[in-house]
């Protein structure tokens, strides 16, 4: 995606711009371990961004200018990502060389698997594995659209702040999971990538959002199939709305977790029903790893995002597809400043998955 160069600093703002809300999270890195410094969160109107698609500019400038002043933030400088399907990332085999000469021989295997034109994506790839036999090795290809990419990158710039990088909202959720997983399993080294003892376990993270939900499956350290759905928070609020004739800020209560007078019996039917597409999203993941030959299942689903507390959706999706569904807790082995969170602090637990994008961009260290 964008990478520019950082100014010596020990800290990173990741900035997480949501259908429904904005996320400002300020990590010092200069500890034994990370620690939140500044943090902010700012609701927007449901007719700012609809779809992924950005109705209101001026609602979400002002939105991002708000968030920042009230976390306190003072740096311009931050780390953000996309996601969505101009979106699309990619293991593939190439032919075993060295980083420098893959990345011009890159773009000719990327026409290959990139449903897109070439000129219109900006791509980036990490090699996987340098070898995997028959002078072969195996890269992780990432594409997104220009002018998706330009546009959020131009948005940022409007809120006068500066992109330092745009990632991909998958591969924050990943980078956040693997520091609480694995907090006390490394040693950092700045010279050197994280290294220690990994999980082996074939595990889905999903992060559902307000209108996209990423999927991502990793063993170890390694992206086995990732992509991202259009089904969301959002969905989920417009079917209760729906099936119970109540306003949208009821509804959205509901999926909070407050059912008030409503029938809880009707209220799991109606979210088993709305989690159909995110079921078979899963099972496209699952089918996909058996016909690669990756793993034969998912051993274990971590749940993050808004979506991550909708009432009954854990234990429906367990029952579902017979794995083991649990709710991610990005704040795992991070210290934080006694009362960053503010007004939110006391209801910690429940907002804490909203933080996974949020904070996995935050965990990017300057210039890694």
């Amino acid at each position: 995606m964008i990478s520019l160069p950082f100014r010596k600093k020990t800290s990173t703002v990741g900035l997480d711009v949501g259908s429904s809300l904005i996320k400002m999270i300020e990590i010092d890195h200069s500890g034994d371990v990370p620690r939140i410094v500044h943090f902010g969160m700012n609701r927007l109107l449901p007719e700012a961004i609809v779809e992924g698609e950005i109705m209101d500019r001026n609602l979400v400038i002002d939105g991002i200018r708000e968030c920042m002043e009230q976390a306190g933030i003072t740096s311009n400088e931050v780390v953000s990502a996309v996601s969505g399907r101009a979106v699309i990332v990619k293991k593939v085999v190439m032919d075993k060389m060295a980083p420098e000469d893959a990345q011009e021989a890159i773009f000719w295997e990327a026409e290959q698997h990139i449903p897109f034109d070439i000129d219109d994506v900006c791509l980036d790839f990490q090699i996987l594995r340098e070898d995997i036999g028959a002078n072969q090795m195996e890269v992780l290809l990432v594409a997104a659209k220009k002018d998706m990419v330009d546009m959020h990158a131009s948005l940022i710039r409007d809120a006068e702040l500066t992109p330092k990088v745009i990632d991909v909202d998958s591969f924050a959720v990943q980078n956040c999971f693997e520091t609480n997983r694995f907090i006390d399993d490394f040693e950092v080294d700045e010279d050197a990538e994280m290294s220690g003892g990994r999980d082996e376990k074939v595990i889905g993270l999903i992060n559902i959002g307000g209108d996209v939900t990423n999927i991502n499956i990793i063993q170890g350290s390694s992206p086995h199939f990732t992509r991202d759905i259009s089904v969301g928070v959002r969905s989920y609020i417009e079917n209760i709305q729906k099936d119970f004739s109540i306003s949208y800020e009821q509804a959205q209560a509901v999926i909070s977790g407050d059912l008030g007078d409503l029938d809880e019996d009707r209220v799991r039917e109606v979210i088993s029903t709305s989690s159909q597409d995110l079921s078979m999203g899963i099972e496209r993941s699952i089918s996909f790893l058996k016909a690669a030959g990756d793993a034969e299942n998912i051993e274990e689903v971590v749940l993050s995002g808004g979506g991550a507390h909708i009432p009954f959706l854990k234990d429906i999706l367990s029952e579902k597809h017979g794995i083991d569904f649990s709710i991610h807790n990005p704040l795992e082995g991070i210290d934080y400043e006694e009362g960053v969170f503010g007004e939110y602090e006391e209801d910690l637990d429940s907002i804490a998955p909203l933080l996974t994008v949020g904070i996995g961009l935050a965990l990017r260290k300057a210039g890694k």
